[in-house]
């Protein structure tokens, strides 16, 4: 046997079904394995698509998704997206060919560290020396990727290595995995203490409620004892928005009607939190709430996220027996502010005005999704209106990059979006500029049948930095550029394109795009006018509570 064909039995024995990525010289003994294997290879058109094609579907399975470049410059184009998924708490795993050894102590032609290149954005990065040890890096690179907090895990494999007969029979390990630990007892009880005494108390969801599977368990803890829920950006869904207690998304840097409950609040749950997605200083400016923090890892050090208490363990089982010994709350201060923040994100959902309001735009998106339809959405303007108007109505079914935060996610994660979860409609909301850094996965998506729809707002700029030059300086620099006809661009893959040329045609447009089930792009002109409406809004706004 091949060390190669030995490295994909090992793949095999993790149950890697996928693996995104370009075939390369130094990785043609793996590839040449991967023929009399089960696992699909996905030949992408740019490494970076194949990073973001694993980083989606990590998020989404729970399983690391796999990517694979060759050495040098296949290997660092799978940086972004790898990084992506590691700052996102996505499980992911990146594979690149590297140079023979025996050319790796001097200069050589496209030879790089990269072992040192993912270090500092991976749980564990790691060069295979010797055939040898081929199960155990990939036993302990799958292992770490998807422990909690997940991430990314780096395995570089020589090309003379991975050509080498072994001496002796090998077999892959046996896949293990740590149970998430029971919360202590006593932990419980203090948290229960200090719920039940509060009179203001609210919380913060984040992702690790959606990674741990703990939707269900955070509803009925809210609703047993009568308390609010606001989620991140990442764990939009967690709590169905429509909801009594739901108070929709908290993470925009200005003030929004749902921070007015963290103003109020005495005590804030933050359950499943991942500081990197809303920095404390932003909700607990004045340091004078007691902040509880539930999760399978302990909290992150910040002087804005001292705790009064943190209970560690499986983010199900410390709701449900936290809750179990808790006083429910007597406040209903929250229902007059949820009445104001769904008020908002209705008001214009029948608004005529061209080139289409971002609110408009979501409404009619919202109303031709059904609620287990995934929603990917790239970065830009864009993110931050379905981050804050979105109604997300169940976990992973809107997808938002908010670690990295990385432009170009937006296609190559619905692809891998629909991969997942075939029978659901999946639609990508992209700017113009985040599109065109990916779009020749077009050509993927076609030639493996994967029916997407592919939104973009139109604008001809950056609109995200427009927004924050224009708000820092009063003029905008260097924003502007011209976009190619992206009806003719779509069809010129063999996709459908459509153009709206006025509001009342988009929701029948999203309908037909459902139907074709194919690759649709649906161009819309967005009027981001909105951006600074919204700032200026948010700099006055008044709280209800």
């Amino acid at each position: 046997m091949k060390a190669s064909e030995l490295f994909v039995k090992c793949l095999e024995n993790e149950g890697v079904e996928t693996i995104f990525g370009i075939p390369g010289e130094e990785n043609i003994d793996v590839m040449d394995a991967l023929l009399d294997s089960s696992i699909k290879f996905v030949t992408v058109r740019h490494e970076q698509g194949a990073a973001f094609m694993a980083d989606v579907y990590g998020r989404l399975t729970g399983k690391a998704g796999v990517c694979l470049g060759t050495l040098g410059p296949g290997a660092t184009n799978l940086v972004t997206g790898f990084a992506d998924a590691n700052m996102d708490r996505a499980p992911i795993i990146g594979i690149a060919g590297q140079g023979a050894t025996t050319r790796m102590h001097k200069e050589s032609h496209q030879i790089l560290d990269l072992v040192n290149l993912f270090e500092p954005i991976s749980k564990y990065s790691t060069e295979i020396i010797h055939a040898d040890i081929i199960p155990e890096v990939v036993r302990k690179a799958f292992k770490d990727a998807q422990a909690e907090k997940p991430g990314g895990a780096f395995i570089s494999f020589p090309e003379n290595i991975a050509g080498e007969q072994l001496a002796e029979v090998s077999f892959p390990l046996r896949v293990q995995a740590p149970v998430a630990p029971e919360p202590p007892e006593e932990k419980v009880q203090q948290a229960a203490e200090l719920i039940s005494k509060a009179q203001y108390p609210i919380i913060m969801a984040g992702n690790g409620v959606i990674r741990g599977s703990a939707s269900d368990e955070l509803v009925k803890f809210a609703e047993k004892l009568n308390i609010p829920v606001a989620t991140t950006f990442m764990a939009k869904g967690a709590i169905p928005f429509s909801h009594d207690l739901s108070l929709g998304t908290v993470g925009l840097q200005a003030h929004d009607y749902v921070a007015c409950g963290f103003d109020r609040a005495d005590v804030i749950i933050c359950v499943g939190f991942d500081m990197v997605e809303y920095h404390p200083q932003s909700w607990h400016q004045n340091k004078d709430k007691k902040i509880i923090h539930i999760d399978q890892s302990y909290a992150e050090v910040d002087e804005h996220y001292i705790l009064e208490l943190g209970v560690i363990g499986d983010i199900a089982d410390s709701l449900v027996q936290i809750g179990e010994v808790t006083t429910p709350n007597s406040n209903a201060y929250s229902d007059e502010l949820r009445k104001v923040i769904v008020d908002e994100l209705t008001a214009m959902a029948n608004d005529e005005s061209f080139p289409m309001k971002p609110q408009r735009i979501l409404c009619d998106v919202r109303e031709a999704l059904d609620n287990q339809d995934i929603l990917i959405s790239d970065v830009g303007a864009h993110k931050m209106w379905i981050a804050r108007m979105y109604q997300a109505e169940a976990p992973n079914t809107c997808i938002i990059s908010n670690g990295f935060a990385s432009m170009g996610i937006g296609l190559p994660g619905a692809m891998a979006a629909k991969m997942v979860c075939p029978e659901q409609t999946v639609m990508t909301i992209n700017g113009d500029a985040g599109f065109m850094m990916n779009s020749q996965e077009i050509e993927t998506a076609l030639r493996h049948n994967i029916a997407m729809i592919i939104m973009i707002w139109n604008d001809s700029k950056y609109g995200l930095i427009k927004w924050h030059q224009d708000r820092h300086f009063g003029r905008d620099s260097n924003i502007d550029f011209n976009n190619p006809d992206f009806v003719k661009y779509a069809e010129s893959f063999g996709a459908k394109g459509y153009r709206v040329n006025a509001a009342n045609e988009l929701l029948p447009t999203i309908k037909q795009a459902i139907e074709d089930n194919t690759v649709v792009v649906i161009d819309v002109p967005v009027d981001y006018s909105e951006n600074v409406k919204l700032t200026e809004k948010l700099g006055n706004l008044v709280c209800p509570i």
